[in-house]
């Protein structure tokens, strides 16, 4: 399969089952999936980058359905406010559906608005979820709402413990004839997943949905919600009582974890229900809602509405006979039930990291925050030595790479995959990698002359040892990184990276321990670092907590530093874009807090969300500097001359071009396609007046006093790669060799090319850094020198 130079998803892929920790799966379920299943399953359930690493990491995560969207009537901008429920209460949101026949864990909200607005979306429980996935498979992309059952069922694959919704499907009124009983009750029954809920749907038979459920062995438990005694009503979602008394009462969220947990350690994989009665100033009285009730059965029942058509139906018609009440009453009941189910899912992170602090409030961020150290007079200053062009502040990590050597089944075929639960012949490698490492290398090698220096952490362990010894070969100056000793035991493990790879090579499992970045702050220890290199560009990974990629930017700026950003990932591109309520404001052109970044697309994508959803795309100073670019009608037109249709269809260039204003160069990684260049010339930038550079101009301001115009160029990929070896630091590679170019005078347009050629040199490579750089030392001064 031909693959190409800088494939925009080498950081951007998405995280796949096999990388989560095999405690989020029963014994049994473990003893039942084979390898051949795991590889399976890998293939066809796709979990967002955030949610897995938040997964990963133990973080509180939260379900969401997404029928309730595609199938209700709370569709308009509803994805967006339960996401926000669930982030300001400190986790993070998974919603779950079928988009495009692919089984989904972390929906983005412009993929729901996408499903609502194309149509035609099915209502998927857990006998259509196969069909659904095997259509897509087969070609046929359809779009899929996962009910309450469907949406346990891909929760439980992926490791996710807790779901809000609205209200639980259950027996409906003669059912006990009809035989019409909602799937959400048997998956109850034999799914392991806490829904949190306002009872069922009111029109139920609420008496025999509660016996269904004992029968099935599910855990039913109702929320005192300030109601005093031994026994409570269990809701009848818009009523807060049902006349039905609940079999067991919760008080608080932390006795509801701690029976999720107690479920969890004794093995039972039936679910739990935790019933949230509507707030007593939105409910509708069950008294009034018992003849509406009554009115749309019938009708429901005359017009020949069964099945999975009925409930819409019954719905639709309580709307009507409400005057809008009761769709008031669902916004005001869901948004607590996630609420609620966010905080459970917090209580029930506590309980397993006893002492650490949890996950912080997510209005300000998405990511944990540091946990407070108290400094030893050495943690505010480094050692200064001598001076650096550059200082590259990121993660360094060991890596362990773990090929199949294969074998012979029973049938005498060769095999491919590993098996589980059972030792592996295997070929072992170990490396140093990380995305600040990379970065550092890269620059290192391609220029000796350039002084490089690494900042980051690691623990006083074997990989830190082990870390260390391989920097110093490499030549890499280690004054800065810093080895965290015992008394910061329990968080200063040296980050790893362990991959499983099958006889093929491809990807089987992986393991990340990040977590030491993210834990410990010393922004004082930042600001010494900075102070004491003096560098010219400073690099910073997004690794970092979103508090401390602010620390550093601002230490850099009180430098004078040009800054670069690398995004890392999807789930981390977003913490530079964070609120600035809680943080060091981001500056904007012509004195920006990011000179340079070099995203893909998915990345790209990722730090346009989070700029548009923390407010940055609507400040007065923002539309300042967008309309100096002079941007008018007949834009994409441009895109399209500029780059293509695909990539135009795709938004980069918009996305882009939203973005300068506090990146004023852009380079966007696009796989295939090569590279875009998006930068903000100054009034004096000679390329406004070159004939050669004419056809790259985008736009020309009028008299701005700071802003000449906006360049636009997409270089094609450098090479076509037949045979990869590797994509792991290829992305690292491109970004090091063009900061070691901008460190010696370069210009961003000259250095490109010699940047992805450098980058081709590390897909042919087992390592992450191609050793063979240094052969590129000329060709680099060649560029720099170029006019």
């Amino acid at each position: 399969m031909r693959v190409h130079l800088l494939r925009s998803a080498v950081r951007g892929r998405s995280f796949c089952l096999s990388q989560f920790s095999p405690s989020s799966v029963s014994t049994s379920q473990q003893q039942r999936w084979s390898s051949s299943s795991l590889g399976s399953l890998r293939k066809i359930l796709h979990i967002s980058d955030e949610v897995a690493e938040a997964i990963a990491t133990k973080k509180p995560v939260v379900a969401l359905e997404s029928t309730i969207y595609t199938h209700g009537a709370l569709q308009t901008g509803l994805a967006n406010e339960l996401e926000q429920v669930v982030r300001q209460n400190g986790g993070i949101p998974a919603t779950i559906g079928l988009f495009a026949g692919k089984p989904t864990v972390g929906l983005t909200p412009d993929e729901i608005e996408t499903m609502i607005a194309e149509g035609g979306a099915m209502k998927v429980s857990r006998r259509d979820i196969a069909y659904l996935a095997g259509m897509g498979i087969s070609g046929r992309k359809i779009h899929g709402g996962t009910t309450i059952a469907g949406t346990m069922i891909l929760a439980r694959l992926a490791g996710i413990r807790v779901f809000g919704t609205g209200g639980l499907g259950g027996v409906h009124r003669g059912g006990e004839t009809s035989l019409d009983i909602s799937a959400d009750l048997t998956e109850l029954g034999r799914t392991r997943v806490a829904v949190v809920s306002s009872g069922c749907k009111g029109f139920l038979d609420i008496p025999r949905t509660l016996e269904f459920l004992e029968t099935q062995g599910v855990l039913v438990s109702t929320f005192a919600d300030g109601r005093t005694g031994a026994s409570v009503d269990f809701p009848a979602f818009w009523a807060r009582e049902s006349g039905s008394k609940s079999p067991s009462v919760v008080t608080t969220e932390a006795e509801a974890a701690a029976m999720i947990l107690a479920q969890e350690n004794l093995g039972l994989e039936s679910g739990l229900l935790f019933a949230n009665p509507i707030p007593t100033v939105a409910e509708i009285p069950k008294a009034r809602m018992e003849g509406i009730i009554s009115t749309a059965l019938r009708e429901a029942e005359e017009k020949g509405f069964t099945g999975n058509k009925n409930t819409p139906y019954v719905l639709d018609r309580i709307r009507e006979l409400t005057g809008e009440d009761s769709v008031r009453a669902n916004l005001v009941l869901v948004n607590e039930n996630v609420k609620r189910a966010t905080k459970i899912a917090v209580e029930l992170a506590k309980l397993e990291t006893p002492g650490e602090k949890v996950f912080a409030s997510a209005a300000w961020s998405r990511h944990s925050k540091p946990v407070p150290v108290t400094p030893s007079p050495a943690d505010h200053f480094v050692n200064t030595g001598s001076g650096a062009d550059i200082l590259v502040a990121g993660s360094v990590a060991l890596d362990l790479s773990c090929d199949y050597m294969g074998g012979w089944g029973s049938d005498r075929t060769n095999q491919i995959q590993p098996q589980m639960h059972t030792s592996n012949p295997a070929c072992i490698n170990q490396s140093v990698g990380g995305v600040g490492h990379n970065v550092a290398l890269a620059a290192h090698l391609v220029s000796e002359h350039t002084n490089v220096r690494l900042c980051s952490l690691i623990g006083d362990d074997v990989a830190g040892t082990t870390v260390l010894s391989s920097l110093r070969a490499s030549g890499l100056d280690t004054t800065y990184v810093r080895q965290l000793g015992p008394e910061y035991a329990g968080s200063n493990r040296t980050a790893q990276y362990v991959s499983i790879n099958d006889g093929s090579r491809n990807l089987v499992m992986a393991m990340a321990d990040m977590g030491i970045f993210t834990h410990h702050s010393f922004p004082d220890y930042w600001k010494s670092a900075v102070a004491g290199a003096s560098p010219r560009w400073v690099v910073v990974d997004g690794n970092w907590s979103e508090t401390d990629i602010r620390a550093w930017i601002g230490a850099s700026k009180e430098r004078d530093c040009y800054i670069a950003f690398e995004p890392v990932s999807t789930a981390k591109a977003s913490r530079l874009f964070g609120a600035d309520s809680n943080n060091i404001p981001l500056g904007l052109y012509p004195s920006p807090s990011i000179d340079i970044a070099s995203p893909n697309n998915y990345e790209l994508k990722a730090m346009f969300d989070a700029a548009r959803a923390n407010g940055h795309l609507e400040s007065i100073p923002w539309f300042s500097v967008v309309d100096s670019f002079n941007l008018r009608g007949g834009a994409r037109d441009r895109f399209v001359q500029m780059t293509n249709v695909s990539i135009t269809d795709a938004g980069i260039p918009q996305q882009t071009l939203q973005l300068l204003p506090y990146i004023p160069t852009l380079l966007t990684k696009l796989g295939s396609e090569g590279v875009l260049l998006t930068q903000i010339l100054t009034p004096a930038d000679p390329r406004l007046k070159d004939p050669n550079e004419m056809k790259y101009i985008l736009s020309r301001s009028n008299d701005h006093p700071l802003v000449g115009g906006v360049y636009m160029r997409l270089f094609p990929p450098a090479e076509r790669v037949e045979n990869v070896v590797s994509v792991n630091g290829v992305g690292d590679t491109f970004l090091g060799v063009l900061i070691a170019g901008l460190a010696q005078g370069g210009k961003v347009q000259n250095l490109v090319d010699v940047a992805q050629k450098a980058a081709v040199m590390t897909l042919k490579s087992h390592q992450s850094v191609n050793p063979d750089l240094r052969h590129l030392d000329g060709e680099l001064k060649l560029a720099v020198t170029r006019k």
